[in-house]
């Protein structure tokens, strides 16, 4: 048989394959999305229960998933093996390559454009229309962002999986609340306070936790989490339970309040009365509280501390070995990482001004601690990025109403957010399976080129 026919044999056998691939995707997805999209409820005005079918809507996703799967066996699959032979044999050359312009400059030219972001906005859309924008897609963003960066010290740095990451955002949101409220305490003395409480709550979670490793330290962390949550919910006389804390009073700029008062920001600057001064005030604090994460990850990881967390994430036993003290190191990541998420928690507070239980549930610590493995373990730019495209595109679907010309006028974005959501996250990991930046680069290098002496090197005799 020639290379020709066989070439021909191989094409044949691999679209037969990948059919028989898209057939099972495609009755997979009938079987799960039947129920869930091909079927609706609804009530009549008799108040009646009554359901009618979308076969249409239905036959869109089960296309979706066999077209989907015939692509990835048919025609990805080869082309990545392809790449990963030729790169195994391409010669290795001595010569490194210069980064771009933009690899190098990407952290100044993002703070740059995060700095110009409220005055363009209120340039484009005015001082109402630049609250949903400035809020929304500015400050939740750069909240979200602090919490991974707080997240990563414990999972992607010490390599420890907590699944319980919420309640240290709750103990922060709920310090400032109370003690704002009962004890007239100022934002900017709550802010640290907020921060060691949590870490203190760290250091009480990392003790019971210390023999853990892997699938047994994420069951207790997440039962962690639920504990606070519940502990939030069920002391009523101290946490309002279910109903929440509510006028949690505003941070303040150097004692200025954001409110029409002769001595508030507006009056004193001579400006229209508007709640999107105080927007840009939280937008600016979350940057800053966000650059004071990373360097301080930054300058910790640098540290004998931070080659301690490295250490004990790739091998526990071999670091144990080394004379490292693994308590003290476990206690420390989840105390910094706990401060964190304090610091953000009470900064949730100060600009919703109202918390309650229902903000602090596990699906926060999932997304969280997706956003720390899609961008990457370990790297502050992928993690940062992949907050900016889940958060970010997860509130763009809120307003998808365009969608309803495709799919029908009773098609509701919101009830297919977490569908599409989890669709995109599936991809991304089928494509990037280490994160958007998933490289691990070593941290310390050796300042200068030594020779070795040729007694090392020339052949020995005997």
């Amino acid at each position: 048989m020639s290379s020709t026919d066989t070439a021909v044999t191989k094409t044949d056998g691999l679209m037969v394959r990948a059919i028989k691939e898209a057939v099972f995707a495609g009755v997979i997805a009938l079987g799960m999305f039947i129920l869930y999209i091909g079927v609706k409820t609804d009530q009549n005005i008799n108040n009646e229960l009554i359901w009618y079918t979308r076969p249409g809507l239905l036959a869109i996703f089960v296309a979706i998933a066999a077209i989907g799967r015939f692509a990835i066996v048919a025609f990805f699959a080869p082309w990545a093996k392809a790449r990963k032979m030729r790169a195994s044999t391409k010669p290795v050359s001595l010569e490194v390559a210069k980064p771009s312009y933009f690899k190098t400059h990407f952290l100044k030219i993002a703070l740059v454009a995060l700095i110009l972001y409220p005055p363009v906005i209120l340039f484009l859309v005015g001082t109402q229309g630049s609250l949903k924008y400035i809020d929304n897609f500015g400050i939740q963003i750069l909240i979200y962002v602090m919490l991974a960066w707080g997240l990563n010290i414990v999972v992607g740095l010490a390599g420890l999986l907590d699944l319980g990451y919420v309640a240290f955002y709750a103990v922060g949101a709920y310090s400032y609340a109370l003690l704002s409220q009962h004890f007239g305490l100022s934002f900017w003395l709550l802010l640290p306070l907020s921060g060691i409480f949590a870490a203190l709550w760290g250091i009480i979670l990392g003790f019971p936790v210390l023999r853990l490793r892997g699938d047994y330290l994420a069951i207790v962390t997440l039962a962690f989490g639920e504990i606070i949550r519940l502990v939030l919910i069920n002391w009523t006389d101290v946490t309002q339970g279910t109903f929440g804390v509510s006028s949690i009073p505003k941070a303040t700029l150097f004692g200025m309040p954001f409110d029409a008062s002769a001595h508030g920001f507006a009056k004193t600057f001579g400006l229209s009365m508007s709640s999107a001064y105080y927007k840009i005030f939280l937008f600016y604090l979350a940057l800053a509280l966000c650059m004071l994460t990373a360097y301080v990850t930054i300058r910790l990881r640098r540290m004998p501390i931070g080659r301690a967390w490295e250490a004990l994430r790739e091998d526990e036993i071999a670091c144990r070995s080394l004379g490292i003290n693994t308590v003290t190191t476990k206690l420390t990541a989840f105390a910094t990482g706990a401060m964190f998420g304090g610091f953000a928690g009470s900064f949730f507070a100060a600009r919703q001004g109202f918390v309650s239980p229902e903000s602090f549930v596990f699906l926060e610590s999932a997304v969280i601690l997706a956003i720390v493995v899609l961008g990457g373990m370990g790297s502050l730019t992928g993690i940062a990025v992949a907050a900016v495209v889940m958060i970010g595109g997860t509130e763009l679907l809120r307003d998808m109403d365009f969608l309803k010309h495709v799919f029908g006028p009773d098609f509701t974005p919101e009830l297919y957010r977490m569908l599409l959501f989890g669709l995109a996250m599936v991809v991304v990991m089928l494509f990037k399976p280490r994160g958007f930046v998933g490289t691990r680069e070593p941290t310390a290098f050796l300042k200068e080129r030594k020779a070795v002496s040729g007694s090392f090197t020339k052949e020995g005799h005997g």
